[in-house]
């Protein structure tokens, strides 16, 4: 997480910077890019049974995973090869991201199990016009449909939601320490 209010003035005193930068502070969330500077998603997120709500959910989570490697492998640059990598991103698929974050230790096995099975929940809804027929697998197979099915998908969902932020203000810490001292010379 961002730790001072210091930061959060410099940068946007220096909008004009071309950088790409989504950060966490004090859990609001911000997202300066090519010099504009706006408010993020918020930090707590509500699960509906609406197909509408939970895949905008699912939306947000795999914007994180995007904004985690993008960080890794670019920090905040917002060179052409930012943009060439966010256009690859876009080709790979979230099961492959979140065994790529796996692999780079970011994720545990045990968090990667948990957002591969809510990964599973979004791939069946993006063939299905409603959740009546999608089911989650966290131990026993349950239908999304039913009120004791949704409540779990719905609870390890909000929970796996908060665990990410939690990675990602931790994966920020690099990116934010570089530029701090960018906005400090």
């Amino acid at each position: 997480m961002v730790k001072n209010s210091k930061f959060l003035q410099l940068i946007k005193k220096y909008t004009s910077l071309k950088v790409r930068f989504y950060f966490i502070y004090k859990n609001k969330h911000y997202f300066i890019n090519n010099g504009h500077f706006k408010s993020g998603f918020s930090s707590k997120i509500t699960i509906t049974k609406n197909r509408d709500n939970i895949m905008s959910g699912f939306s947000k989570m795999g914007f994180l995973f995007d904004e985690i490697i993008r960080m890794r492998i670019v920090g905040y640059s917002d060179k052409k090869n930012n943009d060439e990598l966010l256009y690859t991103l876009n080709l790979i698929p979230l099961n492959r991201k979140i065994r790529a974050l796996l692999d780079w230790k970011v994720f545990s096995p045990e968090y990667t199990r948990e957002m591969s099975r809510l990964f599973e929940v979004r791939n069946a809804l993006n063939h299905a016009v409603s959740i009546d027929n999608v089911h989650y697998t966290p131990n026993k197979e349950v239908s999304l449909s039913s009120q004791t099915g949704f409540k779990k998908f719905k609870l390890d969902f909000e929970r796996s939601w908060k665990k990410l932020l939690q990675v990602y203000a931790e994966e920020q810490k690099p990116v934010y320490l570089q530029l701090e001292k960018l906005l400090t010379q």
